[in-house]
């Protein structure tokens, strides 16, 4: 893309999806102590400027996004926990359309209580009664072996299994760290057979729920992340512009050794950049 078609693609964007870890932010190993990094409080402050919505959509399921909105601020990125999305609230959405009562949860708070929230019955893998007719796997650094068992059982007997994320890595202060959810669902498929369903990125459910929470349509969004498969590869399937960063997992030679239609818009070594561009766009 040009740099005046960029520009113009920027301009027109009617609200924006930022990633968190490694875009916006950069925490532990476990989710907390989040810092900004550079240029992320001031492209966040011209947006609201301009009027422009956002919202940040990560695939941790770590916290609450009301425990979220409350570390980010800490570190004075101000996110209304409406506009925090995690996987968790959007499998909520997806488990409630699907006729989904109880859900088998491999997780903690963070998994658990936006599907509550939703009405849905959490059930977790050392409840008495461990009947469930789906499986939500999330962040859970405490998974043991009976888990396994339990969800196995539960897939057996016909529950499907929907995952936060089946990234292997995340991007954190100390380096990647390994995506549990995906280890868990393989252990789980290894077993019974059955794949799990993404329901963070970059799925299109995760990116509906956005667009939704927006109010917008997904071709006038843009998407900044630091992963071309998953906010980049989100944004291209929806029809919306793709930026990335190479602020965390992913360098310059990363998004350009993507396939051609797999490639971002855009790359930028961090939001700062971006947002000299969008002040050029004005």
């Amino acid at each position: 893309m040009t740099p005046t078609a960029l520009r113009e693609r920027l301009r027109e964007a009617k609200g924006f999806i930022f990633d968190l870890d490694g875009t916006l932010a950069l925490s532990d190993r476990h989710s907390h102590g989040y810092r900004p990094l550079p240029g992320s409080l001031e492209l966040l402050a011209l947006l609201r400027e301009r009027a422009v919505p956002f919202v940040i959509l990560t695939n941790g399921t770590v916290h609450t996004p009301a425990a979220y909105a409350e570390m980010l601020e800490r570190a004075g990125i101000e996110i209304d926990e409406r506009d925090m999305l995690t996987p968790a609230v959007v499998a909520a959405k997806v488990l409630v359309s699907k006729g989904h009562k109880r859900v088998l949860v491999l997780g903690g708070e963070g998994v658990a209580q936006p599907l509550v929230d939703a009405g849905l019955i959490a059930v977790l893998p050392r409840d008495a009664d461990r009947s469930a007719d789906a499986v939500f796997v999330g962040w859970h650094a405490d998974f043991v072996f009976p888990d396994l068992e339990v969800a196995c059982q539960a897939v057996w007997s016909g529950a499907p299994v929907y995952s936060a994320s089946d990234a292997p890595f995340f991007a954190t202060s100390a380096g990647r760290t390994i995506g549990i959810s995906r280890a868990i669902c393989a252990s789980i498929y290894s077993v019974t057979g059955k794949r799990s369903r993404v329901v963070g990125k970059p799925s299109a459910s995760a990116l509906r729920a956005c667009a939704a929470r927006l109010g917008q349509k997904t071709r006038h969004l843009a998407v900044v992340g630091d992963d071309p498969v998953l906010e980049v590869r989100m944004a291209l399937d929806g029809g919306a512009l793709a930026v990335g960063v190479c602020t965390g997992l992913t360098d310059e030679s990363g998004f350009r050794s993507q396939p051609p239609e797999r490639r971002a818009h855009a790359t930028f070594p961090s939001v700062r950049e971006l947002l000299g561009v969008m002040r050029e766009a004005g």
